[in-house]
């Protein structure tokens, strides 16, 4: 099992910088990729950005790409978001997940564990 816990979540202006955060704990070893998503009410979980647990490679979504930046520490078992020049349309509950199988997926379904969530809302 792991366990997942974001944090860093908040009210930003648009064009203002956000930290998410993702502490991991349990069987870490198990784990090949951590990813962030986002739901926007009445929209479907969408994917954002991904790294492998060892090895650090990094994909991000096109919406995201020179915004956001995916990142691990894996001595503090956590995973971070930096998020930069934040947009109305980044408003979202913000997710990490843990993939024990596949390497930088981009479908949710594929994700094993799941934290609670974070709202992160910029306003214009």
């Amino acid at each position: 099992q792991v366990q997942l816990v974001e944090s860093g979540g908040g009210l930003v202006q648009a064009g203002d910088s956000l930290r998410l955060s993702c502490a991991v704990s349990g069987r870490t070893s198990s784990i090949y990729t951590m990813g962030w998503f986002r739901q926007a009410p009445g929209k479907e979980r969408e994917f954002v950005a991904a790294i492998t647990w060892r090895g650090g490679t990094t994909s991000h979504a096109d919406s995201v790409k020179g915004r956001f930046t995916i990142s691990r520490d894996n001595a503090k078992n956590t995973l971070y978001l930096q998020m930069n020049n934040l947009k109305p349309e980044d408003t979202a509950v913000y997710y990490c997940a843990a993939d024990s199988v596949h390497l930088l997926s981009a479908t949710s379904a594929n994700y094993d564990y799941w934290g609670q969530g974070t709202q992160v809302t910029a306003s214009s």
